[in-house]
C-alpha cells in the first residue's frame, strides 16, 4: 500500500537539535530515530530519547546513511527505528543525505 505524507513547510524551523558545528547536530545517547522510507527520499524523525513523553526534536527530509555509533535497529513495514546507545553526531552529507558518526560531539 503506497501511502503519501506530507510535511509542514515549517520543518526545518522545529528542529530543536544543539548544533555541533556546520551542517552537524548533536545526538544525545538514547536518542530515536524514526525513519520513513519511501522510493528514493523519507523523513526522519528525531526524539531524544524514547522513554520522554514528549514531541520529536527535528523531523528532517531525507535518508539515514552510515550509522558509525553503537546501535540497535528494528525494521518495521515502512522503515526502521534506530535506537542510540552513545552521544553522536548527525551530519548532513549531502542534498536531504545524513549519517550518524561518533567523532566530534562537542556542541556549539
Amino acid at each position: 500500500m503506497d501511502i503519501d505524507f506530507t510535511v509542514r513547510s515549517d520543518a526545518l524551523s522545529m528542529n530543536r537539535l544543539v548544533r555541533a558545528g556546520e551542517q552537524r547536530w548533536h545526538l544525545p545517547r538514547h536518542a530515536h530515530i524514526v525513519v520513513y522510507d519511501r522510493d528514493d527520499d523519507g523523513l526522519l524523525t528525531i526524539y531524544d530519547c524514547g522513554a520522554a513523553q514528549k514531541p520529536p526534536s527535528a523531523q528532517l527530509l531525507g535518508t539515514l546513511g552510515r550509522i558509525e555509533a553503537r546501535h540497535e535497529v528494528i525494521d518495521n513495514p515502512t522503515g526502521r527505528v534506530v535506537t542510540l546507545r552513545e552521544e553522536s553526531t548527525l551530519v548532513a552529507t549531502g542534498e536531504r543525505r545524513y549519517r550518524i558518526t561518533t567523532g566530534d560531539t562537542r556542541r556549539v
